[in-house]
């Protein structure tokens, strides 16, 4: 619970990348770093910057929206990353709960 306090007052810089047909998504903070790599609609084991380790699937829509769904424990989580006006918008809704994290473009 600590950790996730703190990782809420972070203000981390977020960097999506791809390598063919490979992304990347990196988060660095001055309390932690992480990140992962995926290939769109394959299933892929994720070490979350919480501790927690799902078993994940990323999706990409017509919209341009990045779809992530992760599953460990018989809970699951889906995040949405969208660029909109030039920020990333990135929402997490579980169990009917959403928060919402807006990034500014540096």
């Amino acid at each position: 619970m600590a950790m996730r306090k703190m990782g809420s007052m972070a203000k981390p810089d977020v960097i999506i990348s791809k390598d063919g047909d490979t992304f990347t998504v990196k988060t660095e903070s001055t309390f932690k770093t992480s990140e992962f790599s995926f290939k769109l609609n394959e299933k892929f084991m994720e070490d979350t910057i919480d501790g927690r380790k799902t078993e994940t699937v990323i999706t990409l829509g017509d919209d341009n929206v990045l779809t992530q769904v992760q599953k460990w424990d018989g809970k699951e989580a889906t995040i949405t990353r969208k660029v909109v006006d030039g920020k990333l918008i990135v929402e997490c809704d579980m169990n009917n709960v959403k928060c919402t994290r807006v990034y500014k473009k540096a």
